[in-house]
């Protein structure tokens, strides 16, 4: 049991036992964080954080300049997305942007609508959402190409849905749901359409720059009322650093509650937080000023060689193979000959964290992982396929 200590230590030996400690957590720099969608931030960003850290964006009123800041960032993340009037705010993360996103659809649509739409590849968030806020979240299945089946959500919507949500780059496998039309279904069933690009949101626009194939997920389509993208993902800002955009301030207002107690002055807050980091705000506004669409650009387009390097080196070793090719700089690795279970373990075992999904494991080429990485984990992927084939006696 640990107790306060009557007597302080020193600086000099908190922090040695801190050094001590912390070396059983993985770092970004080795390399071996394989199976994460957040990266070491940018060092910039940390600048910026560390030097505003007493910023708090619950009580606007004594921080108006971080306040206007936080604005100009949502809009330039909205100018990123097609739409550079788009209001929100920087939030902890997609979990809390989702359920600000579902919490607006809610309460602008009438009590009889509280069923939520969604694919079976949507986010953990949205259970939190429907649990919280006393919604029905209705999942759709998905197609051979691991995206919402358009026929089974047409037939999930009803006149008790307040939301059809697509994912625009899945967790598991980096899938882009066919949005387009999903914004034409919401248009005609006038429901509320949420984009979670939580992960795709800064990557996304940046492969349509560099020439790939990128399908429209953004507010370019009419249906489209909101959008989560975390900048504390491929944004490579420090965490908690998320992103919620709408598409007009309606839905903002429809969550704000007034607080009249604040040393700032009376206000309306429209975020589930309260007090609220600003210094995340600062940090995003940083890098987007900083880094520009070319810097971002410059970065998707390693992650990209990096992903596709993987992914052919996969494809080489016997008993493997990807579940699909990949849409962003996400990999999956399925067998057919060995278990994924096992195989995950044993590339644990020798150092590597990845993440294991039911039959297939997943690896998020951020921008920590170099050519290095890249070829040290294909050799000790193809060793761990080897022993355990051994194992089966194949």
């Amino acid at each position: 049991m640990n107790e306060l200590q009557e007597k302080g230590m020193s600086r000099k030996a908190v922090l040695k036992e801190l050094r001590s400690r912390l070396k059983q957590d993985f770092t970004y720099d080795s390399g071996r964080i394989l199976g994460s969608m957040c990266a070491y931030p940018h060092p910039f960003s940390r600048q910026v954080y560390a030097r505003f850290l007493e910023k708090n964006l619950g009580d606007p009123g004594l921080f108006p300049a971080t306040a206007e800041i936080e604005q100009e960032t949502v809009e330039m993340m909205g100018s990123l997305l097609s739409h550079p009037k788009a209001v929100g705010h920087i939030v902890s993360g997609g979990t809390e942007a989702n359920i600000m996103a579902m919490w607006a659809a809610r309460n602008l649509g009438d009590n009889d609508r509280r069923e939520i739409v969604a694919p079976e590849s949507v986010h953990l968030s949205f259970e939190k959402a429907a649990d919280l806020l006393n919604l029905r979240l209705l999942k759709v299945r998905l197609d051979d190409s691991f995206r919402m089946d358009l026929e089974d959500a047409q037939r999930k919507i009803s006149n008790k849905t307040c939301a059809l949500v697509a994912v625009a780059g899945t967790t598991g496998l980096g899938a882009i749901d066919p949005i387009a039309e999903l914004s034409e279904m919401a248009l005609n069933h006038n429901i509320t359409l949420h984009v979670d690009a939580a992960f795709g949101g800064f990557v996304l626009p940046f492969l349509k720059e560099l020439g790939f194939n990128v399908p429209d997920f953004d507010f370019r389509l009419p249906g489209v009322c909101s959008i989560t993208a975390d900048p504390h993902k491929m944004g490579l800002a420090p965490v908690p650093a998320g992103g919620i955009l709408f598409r007009d301030a309606a839905m903002v207002k429809a969550v704000g509650k007034r607080v009249s107690y604040l040393a700032g002055g009376e206000t309306e807050q429209t975020t589930l937080l309260g007090t609220r980091p600003g210094a995340s705000s600062l940090a995003v506004w940083a890098l987007l000023k900083h880094l520009g669409r070319e810097g971002y650009t410059e970065i998707i387009k390693r992650c990209m060689q990096q992903t596709l390097k993987l992914a052919e080196g996969i494809e080489e070793i016997e008993g493997l193979s990807l579940v699909t090719r990949p849409t962003l700089n996400i990999v999956g690795i399925k067998s057919e000959d060995i278990s994924i279970q096992a195989l995950a373990q044993e590339l644990r075992r020798k150092g590597w964290a990845i993440a294991l999904f039911p039959g297939y494991i997943r690896i998020v080429v951020m921008p920590h992982i170099r050519a290095f990485h890249i070829q040290v984990f294909l050799e000790d992927l193809n060793e761990a396929v080897k022993k355990l084939k051994g194992r089966k006696g194949i």
